[in-house]
């Protein structure tokens, strides 16, 4: 049967018909890929996300969104010791200040980067002081609904792709592997994290 070409593919169906992936879309369903809400919190979410547990972060989280407005003219308003207080490092209250400070003066939001290539796109955001490869890569799938985005630098994607492949593989051999699964890789990496979460 051909595809009608007016009809988008679904990404999930073909990566059920996945050898590797197909058992994880049968067993967990559907997942999406759609742009956060709000673009800054959820930025500011991957920050606090940086080299923790989920648990500390979700933690640290529920406390900095009860003390501030977490908007870039709240962040930079923050009193330090506000943020300390709800667990945020001194590197990390800089880290989110920087971000406030960079869609503050730049504009950043989800019309700015539209036509931007994601390489570009993490050019740009790693050029912050405190924003790395990850919580770029993050942005991209989470802030900006990116469909093809295989963040191998993310722990649990890689523990996930082990275990999907059941050897150890280096990350090069990662993103080789991953290329099976163009143009969805930001949804394959949906599933490579269910692996970990159980979710």
């Amino acid at each position: 049967m051909t595809e009608d070409p007016n009809v988008a593919p679904d990404p999930n169906a073909a990566l059920g018909e996945d050898a590797y992936l197909g058992p994880l879309v049968e067993a967990h369903g559907p997942v999406t890929v759609e742009p956060a809400d709000d673009f800054f919190a959820r930025f500011v979410t991957s920050i606090l996300r940086q080299q923790v547990s989920m648990a500390s972060a979700a933690a640290t989280r529920e406390r900095l969104f009860d003390a501030v407005t977490v908007t870039p003219e709240g962040i930079l308003d923050a009193d330090p010791e506000v943020l300390r207080d709800a667990g945020l490092s001194a590197a990390k209250a800089d880290y989110v200040k920087n971000v406030a400070e960079a869609f503050r003066t730049e504009g950043y939001s989800r019309s700015y980067f539209a036509d931007m290539p994601d390489a570009d796109v993490v050019a740009e955001l790693t050029s912050i002081t405190g924003v790395g490869e990850w919580t770029a890569n993050m942005q991209l799938v989470f802030s900006l609904g990116r469909p093809d985005v295989f963040p191998v630098g993310d722990l649990g994607i890689r523990k996930g792709m082990e275990t999907v492949f059941d050897e150890e593989l280096t990350r090069a051999e990662m993103v080789d592997r991953a290329q099976r699964w163009a143009p969805y890789r930001s949804y394959a990496s949906r599933y490579l994290w269910r692996v970990e979460d159980g979710e």
